[in-house]
């Protein structure tokens, strides 16, 4: 696990001012390679099934499994190149994705546009202890379904959950109630972050 004094390059160079990140890590290598396996095993159950029965149309050799497990193929071979840039933070202003194929591709989400953050560990995870955080920040696609973006097989999915929660409730609590407005035997949660008396924040 990365500390807050081993940000990668790309954190570092987004980061803003007055911006302290309070987490950052990468994804186990393994689970997040396998998560190319259910392609391809539904390609190998398609060629048990289908007994190699090929696609009218295309040559002998292009079957009904072919598709899946070229699809499978490419998403592993995918995920190993993508591996080296993917690394995942938080902050006490966002949430904080770096990933990239060719290039490096920085994404990052406000805590004020979370409205549900879970943990989900599937069976490949569990064996291996790790977890992906998955947080809901208003997108959908064309048909409805929610678009999460997630941290993918990190180590202690549970305790970077439980700290990500604190933070958020901090921080929108502070959004909120600014300091300046609650009364002196109520001065607000202790968070790290220096809002200006007047209730507006800095950087």
């Amino acid at each position: 696990m990365l500390t807050d004094k081993k940000i990668p390059p790309a954190f570092e160079a987004v980061r803003d001012q007055n911006e302290e990140i309070y987490w950052a890590g990468k994804p186990e290598f393994v689970p997040f390679i396998l998560r190319g396996v259910p392609l391809l095993l539904l390609g190998f159950l398609a060629e048990w099934f289908y007994k190699g029965k090929a696609i009218e149309g295309l040559p002998g050799f292009f079957n009904v499994s072919t598709p899946l497990l070229l699809a499978g193929s490419l998403y592993m071979l995918y995920l190993f190149l993508v591996y080296g840039n993917t690394c995942y933070g938080y902050s006490n202003k966002r949430l904080m994705m770096r990933s990239g194929f060719f290039g490096i591709d920085f994404k990052t989400i406000d805590y004020d546009k979370i409205s549900d953050i879970e943990v989900n560990v599937n069976p490949i995870e569990n064996l291996f202890g790790v977890g992906t955080i998955q947080a809901f920040s208003g997108r959908t696609t064309e048909k409805g379904a929610r678009i999460y973006d997630k941290f993918i097989s990190i180590a202690n999915p549970y305790e970077v959950f439980k700290r990500i929660k604190e933070v958020s409730v901090d921080v929108k609590t502070d959004w909120n109630y600014p300091n300046a407005l609650r009364p002196e035997e109520n001065p607000g949660y202790q968070t790290k972050y220096n809002p200006k008396k007047d209730g507006s924040y800095a950087g």
